[in-house]
């Protein structure tokens, strides 16, 4: 079978991005730049508008399909390891499951690390959850979707609410979440090569930037999702691409899910790179599986 050619296109597109990211001695800020660049492998959804919102003093993006159900709406975590990218450089690929979805996504532009280490990702999740509680969604008809280090937050999120013995999101997609800090998964080194965005010395470094207080066990349920009590988590699909570093992070979390009887699919992209919705629009094997993120979401939203 193999992939598509635009699979492979888009696999030398990250190549591309990785190659200038990586050049040594840049400055944060100029990294960040080049980052934002992968917008440009998406291609801009037809018939979907934006409009940037405060929701309580975080940042967002409103992405508005034609004819999308006034009632229900997605929370959507972009990817970047905590340290890069944005609600822009999110912002087409998060339109692409908001119209597959028939529903508005609320894209969350959440502060960066180092400047803002753990928990304030997680922090400004659950402020935007609440601002979209104060705009009148229920709980039941909101989703929570991500990727990269944003499909660990989609995940997060419900958790830390049902922590505090609150209603969650009604369904969550995660696609290619990081679920285990200590990077001790097999599959970071046997897909060094394959992997064209991520690498392990690219994991340490967000996670260095991200979890600072010396204290902090990665292995820790709280931040490694793989070792958490999943009791009461809503509907959960998950998404990875075979050739990336997190592919046993994603393919443990989805057995995890198993484990506590969670309502789950779990769906391995052959050959798949890491936040491979970034190439939404343009790669057919990526456009099926927005599609299958649509109808699950469809179908457990408000249900």
């Amino acid at each position: 079978m193999g992939i598509s050619p635009e699979a492979q296109q888009f696999a030398q597109f990250l190549e591309g991005v990785r190659a200038k990211s990586s050049t040594p001695g840049l400055d944060l800020a100029i990294v960040r730049d080049i980052v934002e660049t992968h917008h440009l492998a998406s291609t801009e959804p037809e018939g979907v508008t934006y409009a940037e919102v405060d929701a309580n003093g975080v940042p967002a993006l409103w992405c508005i399909p034609e004819g999308a159900d006034p009632d229900r709406a997605l929370l959507h975590f972009h990817f970047g390891g905590s340290v890069t990218a944005s609600m822009h450089s999110d912002r087409k690929a998060a339109g692409h499951i908001a119209k597959a979805a028939g529903v508005r996504s609320l894209v969350v532009d959440f502060r960066l690390a180092p400047e803002h280490p753990y928990p304030a990702q997680l922090d400004d999740a659950e402020t935007a959850y609440r601002w979209l509680l104060s705009q009148g969604y229920e709980p039941r008809n909101i989703g929570s979707t991500g990727h990269s280090i944003g499909g660990t937050l989609a995940v997060m999120l419900p958790l830390r609410l049902l922590a505090k013995g609150e209603a969650t999101p009604g369904a969550i997609v995660s696609i290619s979440p990081w679920t285990d800090l200590t990077i001790q998964n097999m599959k970071v080194d046997e897909n060094e090569e394959h992997d064209k965005m991520l690498s392990r010395g690219t994991l340490e470094l967000f996670r260095g930037a991200w979890l600072q207080d010396p204290a902090v066990d990665f292995a820790d349920p709280e931040i490694s999702i793989v070792n958490a009590d999943l009791t009461g988590l809503p509907p959960t699909s998950v998404y990875y691409g075979d050739y990336e570093t997190l592919a046993g992070d994603g393919a443990d979390f989805g057995r995890r899910l198993a484990d506590f009887k969670v309502t789950s699919e779990v769906h391995p992209m052959p050959e798949g790179q890491h936040s491979f919705i970034l190439a939404a629009g343009r790669v057919p094997e990526v456009d099926q599986a927005i599609e299958q993120m649509g109808q699950w979401l469809r179908r457990h939203l408000g249900a």
